[in-house]
């Protein structure tokens, strides 16, 4: 018997003065940009989840305020025998302050500020297709109340 289950991941998108919040990371495919992002940890729900993967990751303290969209997508390598799907929440964040000095996540080269063109002409760089789908998205105006999101208690800690 085979259970598909796709990994859920969340995204930070946050916005300063038309830049996006990115990270440079090492990845096994060289260095990458993406957007503060990771998976979801047991014991929280998914808002939590996108703050805490964007302190860790930028040392920048967000508040989510919106679902931009859910995404999916498949990071598939059959040579190395490597196909996992992706299922990716990304939520419009604010950012409240940084916190310059903090160690960021393992992986994490740099945080930059990149306008949507600079984001676009790096594309080739991108960790995965969904990072400039976000923030066209993002740019779209696509805005969904975060009430959209219900988190039983009884899977949080």
């Amino acid at each position: 018997m085979s259970i598909w289950k796709p990994s859920t991941t969340v995204a930070a998108v946050v916005e300063r003065d038309g830049r996006f919040l990115l990270v440079e990371e090492e990845t096994p495919d060289g260095l990458r940009l993406n957007q503060p992002a990771g998976h979801l940890d047991p014991g929280e729900s998914l808002p939590q989840a996108v703050a805490r993967e964007a302190l860790e990751e930028t040392a920048c303290r967000v508040e989510p305020r919106a679902l931009v969209g859910v995404y999916m997508t498949r990071f598939h390598r059959p040579a190395l025998g490597i196909d996992v799907s992706y299922l990716r929440f990304a939520f419009d964040c604010r950012l409240l302050a940084e916190e310059p000095g903090r160690a960021l996540d393992a992986g994490i080269v740099r945080t930059l500020w990149l306008s949507p063109d600079e984001l676009r002409a790096a594309g080739d760089r991108h960790r995965s297709p969904l990072v400039m789908r976000t923030v066209d998205d993002w740019l779209a105006g696509r805005r969904f109340p975060l009430e959209l999101i219900h988190t039983d208690p009884s899977c949080l800690r």
